[in-house]
């Protein structure tokens, strides 16, 4: 599904017009970039969890020259899914 498709989804679902759902989407978006960016959590209930996570140096190879390079440590953003969605997809 792309964001078009989630905007338009999100629209007839709430029964509103698109530039409504596509704002209220990238609110959304935007608070939970800046969330995370700041090191908290957002946790929805009944969904899923939001936050940053330090992946630790390492080294890695080059696949085509096979020479060590150094992966230097970064802040991913990760997301663990609610027991609520888990069960909605089995």
């Amino acid at each position: 599904m792309t964001k078009a498709e989630l905007i338009e989804a999100v629209a007839e679902k709430a029964d509103v017009p698109k530039t409504v759902a596509e704002g209220v989407l990238k609110a959304f978006m935007e608070v939970v970039k800046e969330g995370i960016g700041k090191g908290e959590k957002i946790t929805l209930v009944g969904f899923g969890t939001f936050y940053a996570a330090e992946r630790p140096a390492r080294t890695g190879r080059n696949p085509r020259t096979g020479e060590e390079i150094q992966i230097p440590s970064c802040t991913v953003p990760k997301f663990k899914a609610g027991k609520a969605l888990k069960d909605g997809l089995n």
